[in-house]
């Protein structure tokens, strides 16, 4: 997709939510998954879109899908190179190379329950962005890649709380 179609599409989509706040707001689409065996589940999303995990054999796995912590720093990387884009694309800036990389660092008692005081999610989430554009300061690319990290929504939910409530329905 150009610049030009990404800044129609965004100028478009902002002139509207401006005049229709109401609009901004919506239900994302949910993401069930079923357990196919063992420790790997399915996710079928939207669109028919499918997404496999499984875990390690040292865990229990088979390791024939990547791990859902594993997805989580895939969608981190992909949602900030995607605003990253949109950004640069907003601001009329050609990206010459752009790449995300998202890493972490657990402690695998958490997720073992053997030691309370372990979180069983990551300690730390690291991304490091390597971006080119020609005849763009580096200033300016620092300042496009910290707007595309304050705006990213998968960057804003690990970094903000955001409520979690589980419901529990038996059979």
């Amino acid at each position: 997709m150009s610049i030009e179609r990404i800044q129609q599409s965004l100028g478009k989509l902002s002139k509207h939510f401006e005049g229709q706040p109401q609009d901004a707001l919506s239900k994302d689409a949910p993401a069930t998954a079923v357990l196919e065996s063992g420790l790997r589940c399915r996710v079928d999303g939207p669109g028919g879109v499918a997404v496999v995990t499984d875990m390690p054999v040292s865990i229990g796995g088979t390791n024939s899908a990547p791990s859902p912590g594993w997805l989580m720093r895939a969608a981190l990387a992909n949602c900030d190179a995607t605003l990253v884009a949109l950004r640069a694309a907003q601001l009329g800036i050609v990206l010459q190379h752009l790449e995300v990389t998202a890493e972490s660092e657990s402690d695998h008692r958490g997720i073992l329950g053997l030691d309370e005081a372990v979180p069983a999610g990551p300690l730390d989430v690291r991304v490091t962005v390597r971006v080119a554009a020609e005849g763009v300061s580096e200033e300016q690319l620092r300042e496009l890649v910290h707007w595309a990290e304050q705006h990213s929504p998968v960057g804003d939910a690990l970094r903000r709380a955001v409520p979690l409530r589980v419901d529990v329905v038996t059979s």
